[in-house]
């Protein structure tokens, strides 16, 4: 994987590189529309479609979608199968165009309670795009921000009781380098469409610094006109990451 672009330290770039979303409201966008939740899932699944292929078209370099947290586990039973069948029917649909337009899929969560169907599935994705570089897109499945950070510790700690570490190692780079997300540059922008205005356990090591927008469209909805709107939001923001904005300091001074 190419290493990851440098975010600037102050100021908001006209461009972010890295946008992470929160795919929320697919079963309120069947709900609205008397349908079962199930056809609101896969309509989500086509409005990632569009969203990739709008991130590249407006020069994002990454994506990472959230797709299923660890929460959902105690979402209904049928609920839950048709979830776990979503990344079959977009893999299924949509990995040859990934690969062939040179999409790396990388996906981040837990393995472990998936099947072993899903599992050689996300691999296989995985292997099939592993030379790409062209765009990165990310998805966040069984995976909780908590149980990231969690899982990271738990694997620091067996490094350290290995001896491959010592306590003293650990600074905050040592630790994201344990996170899922070790090698990706951390969010410029983390958007929720839906309404709803929370991170729900989402990158919350990354969104440290991240912009964060806040969308009334359901994600079955969404698209490259979304898309747009975000990213000029974004481009209005003034990021100074803990610093003073240089006007402030000539006031002061």
């Amino acid at each position: 994987m190419a290493a990851p672009e440098k975010t600037p330290s102050e100021g908001a770039p006209a461009q972010p590189l890295h946008v992470a979303i929160v795919m929320d409201g697919n079963g309120r966008w069947a709900k609205r529309r008397g349908m079962p939740r199930s056809l609101g899932h896969r309509a989500g699944v086509e409005a990632l479609k569009r969203t990739v292929s709008a991130a590249a078209e407006l020069g994002i370099r990454w994506l990472t979608v959230f797709g299923f947290s660890t929460e959902n586990w105690s979402r209904p039973a049928a609920e839950v199968a048709e979830l776990m069948a979503l990344p079959k029917r977009y893999f299924e649909s949509d990995i040859a165009r990934l690969e062939r337009e040179g999409v790396r899929v990388r996906v981040i969560g837990r393995r472990e309670g998936l099947s072993g169907e899903l599992v050689r599935l996300i691999e296989d994705a995985e292997a099939r795009t592993a030379g790409n570089d062209a765009f990165f897109l990310n998805i966040a499945f069984n995976y909780g921000g908590q149980a990231d950070i969690a899982d990271a510790a738990r694997r620091f700690a067996e490094a350290v009781a290995a001896g491959r570490a010592k306590p003293s190692d650990l600074d905050e780079a040592a630790f994201a380098s344990h996170l899922a997300t070790a090698g990706l540059p951390p969010p410029d922008l983390i958007v929720r469409p839906s309404g709803e205005q929370r991170l729900s356990n989402f990158l919350l090591w990354e969104a440290a610094y991240s912009e964060l927008i806040f969308q009334d469209v359901l994600w079955p909805d969404y698209g490259l006109e979304h898309l747009k709107a975000a990213l000029a939001a974004y481009a209005a923001r003034d990021r100074r990451y803990g610093a003073v904005a240089q006007d402030d300091v000539l006031a002061a001074g």
